[in-house]
């Protein structure tokens, strides 16, 4: 393993210790423990910054499943390096932060780290897997890994409600994700990301090439919040503030927008994906922005704030390949929209970060976040009113933040939509800068309110459930660094960004761009002179300002809208609805018994198989190559068929037993003909603790029901069992008469010995050749061990408490 792979597995790894580092050593926060590693982990990711600024790739792979095409590739190039800094960089100051936010004796600590550290491997191992189904294992960890983290709070009724809401949506988006990903193996016979970039012209001709696009994109628009799948992101707030401002700001979310831009050089060749990526994220940024308004709870303001940045970026990706496809690659100037999408997505990473922080500490120390509560904290807490101006102003769009810049750039790409051919008809590219300059007015208007009905107005003691104050210096360094970088990128975007971040993130996603005569992509500047973008912003402030003082006057605009037709009612009707039919249909041939449950599965198995057998004309007996069978063979054979037979007439539960028990010991006996005394001697012990575990189990249950010795009862056992032996007999006959390739045991007769040192052919074979099948067999067994020793640890604890 390479030092690359165990930096992406590292926090996984860490994630078992720190229970033990929890167990001893209870008197020191967890987190100290591990603030360490994204520390060194982000230092260790700096270090590519000069490998991939002269646009070169780090790809190591190591072997998991070769012939399948599955191996762990880990690949650092620009935007697995950008995305890797953010998930390190903003995880090394979201540990410091919840260090003090979280309390070390009222919290399950080991917990809550087990899982931050959890997902943030699961991060690392998305944005730096060249694989696609590695890439998809490590995407479902952090659907997983997140709603532990949401629902870390899991006596909070919300907290639940909010974990389920975000798996049930995401793992949705991630199951389409791999349907999208086998359809792409299909069409180029590859799982790696940098060989199907090669074959885009050769996918975009397949029939296969919208129904692989449409999956994969609902596996993006799951994840990163987009209409109509964005409802989730809301009911996510009832984690604690820390996992709002690590998943919300620049990881989890953003894991759509990697996957976007990470195959953009694949779809991007068809005006499908540019239109679906353009138009679901322009419409995410007015419903965003102008859902926020209404909100009452800081973090749901911050919610549907993401909600709306989400898609901002989303929007700007779509455009910015659309103007590529259209226009072409020989002036610079038309990837502004594809620049400004990296470059907001590290901005947003800075200011909302900071906010969420903000929005933590102040609750922290007021014990509120309804801003129908709050006002007036300006005087009580002083550097958390500059945190949250810095970052609101910044989201808001107003220099001198970073947000002012790439909301420039923002409108440039938007108003470049006018001049391209991209719908096919004139009219509707017009709605792009219409919706884009009406969101970024809504934007401003609750970045406003953020700031000025918290910390401004009258102050209300007696709705507080604490005296207000600052908070203590270690909460507020890690928003500090966040607010001090969205002021320090906007005087030195270049210096900073562009060409060490931006410029090798925009050559992933556009491969085929040819840099200018300096080596630059990317050049951002302050100040563009008096063009259509400034103008736009200009009128963003003033009919913001306008509304903002007016939002009492139009606030009820929001009360139209009918509360039984919104999403969540959809979303609560459909998952009510779901439940109800599957329990009134499972209770339909769930009653109980055994039996029952067993005629169900011999049922389906007889008329499944025999269906599949015959209609696939497969049934085939050939005599040829058999061994002659012998007077003994026929005598057991006899005797198990009459000890079967006998079963379905005996009157007792004990007698079947015996006659049971009789089966299994003949059964043996053949094994002792056939010279394999090992699997003889395995059967006779198997066969004698069942018996003995069946008459321990039969003792307490009571006499045979009247219905089981009625004719008809048993009439049906005979038939379903004679069925199975029947269909299982033909498959077999028809398995030793259709052999396409030769045998494999003179394989392991002959490779027994030689490769596995083992005299004993059987033994080999489960535990070297079938090596991994034992594995996991054992492990399932622990894992249930583990669930019976749960459930009775339970059962005793309730007897306690009655």
């Amino acid at each position: 393993m390479s030092l690359l792979h165990l930096a992406i597995v590292a926090p996984l790894i860490f994630a078992i210790l720190v229970p033990f580092f929890y167990k001893s050593f209870r008197r020191i926060h967890t987190g100290w423990f591990v603030l360490p590693l994204p520390i060194l982990l982000f230092i260790y990711f700096f270090s590519f910054i000069s490998t991939t600024k002269s646009k070169e790739v780090v790809m190591k792979t190591l072997d998991w499943i070769p012939t399948l095409g599955i191996n762990f590739t880990a690949k650092v190039d620009g935007l697995g390096l950008l995305f890797a800094l953010l998930i390190t960089g903003i995880g090394a100051l979201v540990v410091l932060y919840s260090i003090y936010y979280l309390s070390k004796g009222k919290e399950k600590l080991h917990n809550f780290y087990v899982y931050l550290l959890l997902f943030m491997g699961a991060m690392l191992g998305v944005v730096l897997s060249d694989n696609l189904i590695v890439m998809y294992a490590f995407w479902e960890l952090t659907s997983f890994s997140s709603f532990l983290l949401i629902g870390y709070w899991y006596h909070r009724e919300k907290s639940r409600y909010g974990a389920q809401k975000s798996m049930l949506i995401t793992v949705f988006g991630g199951l389409s994700m791999l349907g999208g990903i086998i359809l792409l193996y299909l069409m180029t016979g590859s799982f790696s990301i940098s060989e199907i970039i090669t074959q885009a012209d050769v996918i975009v001709t397949s029939p296969l090439f919208i129904p692989a696009l449409i999956c994969i994109l609902l596996g993006a628009f799951t994840k990163s919040a987009q209409f109509p799948f964005h409802i989730w992101l809301p009911d996510a707030m009832e984690a604690p503030t820390p996992v709002s401002a690590y998943l919300h700001s620049a990881t989890m979310v953003k894991a759509g927008i990697y996957l976007v831009a990470r195959l953009t050089p694949v779809f991007a060749v068809d005006g499908l994906w540019l239109w679906l990526v353009a138009s679901f994220g322009i419409f995410t940024l007015f419903w965003g922005s102008f859902s926020a308004v209404k909100q009452t709870d800081l973090k749901s303001i911050l919610a549907f704030s993401t909600v709306s940045q989400l898609g901002l970026i989303m929007s700007l990706l779509g455009v910015g390949a659309a103007s590529l496809h259209y226009v072409g690659l020989d002036d610079n100037l038309y990837v502004v929209a594809t620049t400004a999408a990296i470059f907001h997505l590290i901005n947003h990473a800075t200011f909302k970060g900071s906010l969420f922080m903000v929005v933590g500490i102040v609750d922290h120390e007021t014990g509120t976040r309804d801003i129908r509560k709050l006002g007036g904290l300006l005087h009580f807490m002083p550097i958390t009113f500059t945190l949250a101006m810095i970052g609101a102003f910044s989201m808001a769009g107003l220099p001198p933040f970073n947000g002012f810049l790439s909301k420039e750039m923002f409108f440039t790409g938007m108003l470049r939509v006018l001049e391209m051919d991209f719908f096919s008809f004139d009219s509707f590219a017009i709605l792009f800068p219409i919706l884009a300059w009406v969101a970024s007015v809504f934007t401003f208007i609750y970045s406003m309110i953020l700031v000025f009905k918290t910390f401004t107005g009258k102050y209300q003691p007696e709705k507080l459930e604490k005296k207000p104050h600052e908070a203590p210096l270690g909460m507020l360094i890690s928003p500090i660094i966040l607010a001090s970088l969205v002021i320090i990128i906007f005087f030195f975007p270049n210096s900073l960004l562009s060409d060490n971040l931006i410029s090798p993130a925009l050559s992933s996603i556009l491969p085929s761009l040819v840099t200018d005569e300096e080596g630059f992509m990317v050049h951002i500047y302050q100040w563009h002179g008096f063009n259509p973008e400034l103008f736009m912003t200009l009128g963003v402030i003033a009919v913001g300002v306008l509304l903002y003082l007016t939002l009492p006057k139009w606030r009820r605009v929001y009360d139209l809208f009918p509360e039984n037709l919104t999403l969540n009612r959809f979303y609560d009707g459909a998952v009510n609805r779901a439940q109800t039919g599957s329990f009134k249909f499972t209770k339909s041939f769930m009653n109980g018994s055994i039996r029952s449950y067993l005629v169900y599965i011999f049922t389906f198995f007889i008329v499944i198989l025999a269906t599949a057998l015959f209609y696939k004309n497969a049934f085939k007996v050939d005599t040829t190559n058999l061994a002659s069978i012998g007077v003994y063979e026929v005598l057991l054979a006899l005797l198990i068929m009459i000890g079967a037979v006998s079963i379905l007439f005996a009157k007792t539960r004990l007698s079947q037993i015996i006659l049971l028990g009789s089966v299994g010991y003949t059964v043996s006996l053949f094994y002792v003909l056939f010279r394999a005394p090992d699997l003889a001697l395995t059967q006779l012990v198997i066969e004698s603790v069942s018996v003995a575990l069946f008459l321990v189990c039969f003792y307490h249950l009571p006499k045979l029901r009247r219905e089981e010795t009625r004719i008809r009862f048993k009439l049906t056992n005979a038939i379903i069992s004679v069925g199975v032996g029947a269909i299982v007999t033909l498959i077999a006959l028809s398995a030793h008469s259709n052999k396409f390739f030769s045998s494999i045991s003179q394989y392991y007769i002959e490779n027994t010995y030689e490769k596995a040192a083992g005299k004993n052919m059987v033994n080999v074979i489960l535990v070297d050749f079938r090596g991994f099948d034992t594995l996991f067999e054992i492990t399932v067994l622990a894992i249930a061990s583990l669930g019976i020793y749960g459930m009775i640890k339970l059962r005793l604890a309730r007897r306690e408490e009655d």
